[in-house]
C-alpha cells in the first residue's frame, strides 16, 4: 500500500531553519523529522512511499540519493577513489519521490500523484507531524466504515492553563492538562479510497486539501474520524522542534515504535 507525504510546504513558522532546507529535513536528533515519519509506518509493515516535493525539493532527493551511503559504514581509499561498503544498516524504504509545483497547495499536491496509486487504497500525511498511531487499526477502521476518506482526529496539548471564572472574575477552575471535553483536530495520518480523486477539481493547484475537498467530503458523509488517545504532536515552530529533539535526545520519544 502506497503511503502519500506532503512535503513541499515552506514552514513559514520556523524560518531559523526553512530557509536552508524544507521543514521535512529539518533532524529531530539526528535524522529529519521526514525519517522519523517513515519509520513510523515502515514498523507497522508500510514502506512504499511517494513524497511530494516543492519547496528545497532537491534537497529531499540528495538525501535518498544518498540515502544508503549515509547509512552504511564505508572505507574510502582516497588515491584512487574507490569506495567499500562494510556494514549496510539502510533501511527497507521504497520511495517515489515526485515534483508537485513549488507553489501548488495540499490538494494540488495530491491530485499530481494520483497516476502513482495502483491501490484502490492509500495512505496520506503531512511531513511535519510525529505520532504512536497504531496504522493497522486506523485501516481496519477505515474498511470498517466503507468510506472515501478517514481522518486521525487528535486532540492537541493545552499550551496555556485554562482559567474558569465567575462574571465577577473569582476564579473557579484551574485546568492544565487534557480533559474529556477538550476539541478534537485534523491530526493528519489519512486513510484515502482512490474515490477521493474526484473532490480535486481543475483548480486543485490553489486549493487547500483541508478546505473544499474535506468540506465536500464531510457533506457527503464520506469522511469518518478515527479517535486517537496516544501521543500526537506537530513540527510547527522552533519551540517544537526543541520539544522533539528533547524526548529524541532523551530516549523518551513516545512515536519511537520501532
Amino acid at each position: 500500500m502506497k503511503v502519500v507525504i506532503l512535503a513541499g510546504g515552506i514552514g513559514s513558522r520556523i524560518t531559523e531553519e526553512s530557509h536552508l532546507k524544507p521543514k521535512p529535513m529539518i533532524e529531530i536528533g539526528d535524522q529529519p523529522i521526514l525519517w522519523h515519519i517513515m519509520k513510523i509506518y515502515a514498523a507497522q509493515g508500510f514502506n512504499d512511499f511517494i513524497i511530494c516535493l516543492g519547496h528545497k525539493g532537491k534537497v529531499i532527493k540528495e538525501y535518498f540519493l544518498n540515502y544508503y551511503m549515509y547509512n552504511s559504514d564505508l572505507s574510502i581509499d582516497i588515491s584512487t577513489n574507490k569506495i567499500e561498503m562494510h556494514v549496510e544498516n539502510s533501511d527497507k524504504f521504497n520511495v517515489t519521490l515526485v515534483n508537485t509545483g513549488l507553489n501548488t497547495q495540499t490538494a494540488g499536491r495530491i491530485k499530481r500523484i494520483e497516476k502513482y496509486i495502483d491501490d484502490d487504497t492509500f495512505m496520506l500525511t503531512y511531513g511535519d507531524g510525529v505520532a504512536n498511531v497504531n496504522l493497522n487499526e486506523l485501516l481496519e477502521f477505515h474498511r470498517k466504515n466503507a468510506k472515501l476518506a478517514t481522518v486521525t482526529a487528535v486532540q492537541p496539548p493545552h499550551q496555556f492553563g485554562r482559567l474558569v471564572f465567575a462574571e465577577n472574575g473569582t476564579v473557579e477552575a484551574f485546568r492544565e492538562k487534557l480533559d474529556k471535553d477538550s476539541f478534537w483536530i485534523n491530526g493528519g495520518f489519512f486513510v484515502l479510497n482512490k474515490g477521493i480523486f474526484e473532490y480535486l477539481d481543475a483548480n486543485a493547484d490553489q486549493t487547500m486539501w483541508e478546505d473544499s475537498p474535506l468540506e465536500k467530503l464531510t457533506a457527503d458523509r464520506q469522511l469518518v474520524a478515527y479517535k486517537h488517545h496516544g501521543y500526537w504532536k506537530n513540527m510547527d515552530a522552533m519551540r517544537d522542534k526543541i520539544i522533539l529533539d528533547d524526548l529524541w535526545n532523551n530516549n523518551r520519544a513516545p512515536w519511537k515504535i520501532w
